[in-house]
């Protein structure tokens, strides 16, 4: 019988494209991945891996098997779903990877909420921003991932995963009431020359931040770039820039600042995404349905 630790070897390499980035992803070295991935092709009997310069490629009949691996790991995680199912009580442990602002205003109801109802669940949440979170969901270091979507700029579709929105969040100009950018006037095409504080550019908010005001015709002149919605908050509140909020994170701290709505009252979608194979699972259902009340309980 094919040893499935091996096959999961092949089914990264096949994803991630370099023995590097699998030893990465599954704590291994390099020479213990390719040692294992020969093991792998003698048990087969088929030449699984060809050299392409300095690159290991996969052969047809290699992502032939890496298609069955994929079949074959979806079908174990529903076989836990059903066996989890079939029990009393939600248990085990959910490992969750989120993004800070959701973590900030939405996450603490949600765990308040599991704890009430399924004491015996453990919840595991690790800060990631929604592509690195996507890498780890892929290779089973984590159970479900909370995502964000902003007009503009869509997510794509990953193959092999389910996804479920929960809740939008309004999108606003977040304007300081002391400063040097106070007296301006409340409307982002009047604000060519501030200062801003926006996420980095490779981000899905730092395009949406730029695209935006861009569409106001102008280039944002970006002083502050961080991740950290509560740094573009402390820096709006005191003066020194202004910013975009969302309405989830800015209820919690508005002293100091005004929000403006935006030109066509953009929204970002808040979402879930697991394997398929896990969609059932009792602890997985038991999450979203958290979040999606602790939504309506953080909402504005």
């Amino acid at each position: 019988m094919l040893n499935l630790s091996r096959l999961r070897m092949l089914r990264e390499l096949h994803r991630l494209g370099t023995l590097t980035e699998v030893a990465r992803s599954l704590s291994y070295t390099p020479s213990a991945i390719s040692q294992q991935l020969a093991v792998l092709e003698r048990e087969v009997g088929v030449q699984l891996l060809e050299r392409s310069g300095r690159r290991v490629l996969l052969t047809a009949d290699a992502i032939a098997l890496v298609e069955h691996t994929e079949a074959v790991l979806a079908r174990l995680e529903q076989a836990e779903a059903e066996l989890a199912a079939a029990q009393t009580e939600v248990r085990g442990t959910l490992r969750v990877a989120s993004f800070q602002s959701v973590l900030l205003s939405i996450g603490p109801i949600a765990l308040t909420l599991l704890a009430e109802r399924h004491p015996e669940l453990q919840v595991e949440i690790t800060q990631r921003e929604v592509t690195s979170a996507y890498e780890g969901l892929l290779a089973h270091d984590f159970d479900l991932i909370l995502g964000e979507e902003y007009p503009g700029v869509p997510e794509p579709h990953r193959a092999g995963v389910h996804r479920e929105d929960f809740t939008t969040d309004a999108l606003r100009l977040a304007m300081p009431t002391t400063g040097p950018f106070a007296e301006l006037e409340s409307d982002i095409g009047a604000l060519s020359g501030a200062s801003w504080a926006v996420d980095p550019e490779s981000s899905t908010t730092g395009r949406w931040e730029r695209a935006t005001c861009r569409a106001a015709g102008f280039e944002a002149i970006v002083r502050f770039e961080t991740t950290d919605p509560l740094l573009h908050a402390h820096l709006v509140r005191t003066g020194h820039a202004v910013s975009f909020m969302s309405e989830i994170i800015a209820a919690q701290h508005l002293a100091g600042m005004r929000l403006v709505a935006l030109p066509g009252d953009p929204h970002r979608v808040l979402f879930t995404a697991v394997r398929d194979g896990r969609a059932e699972h009792p602890a997985i259902r038991a999450f979203r349905e958290a979040l999606t009340e602790a939504a309506s309980q953080a909402t504005p």
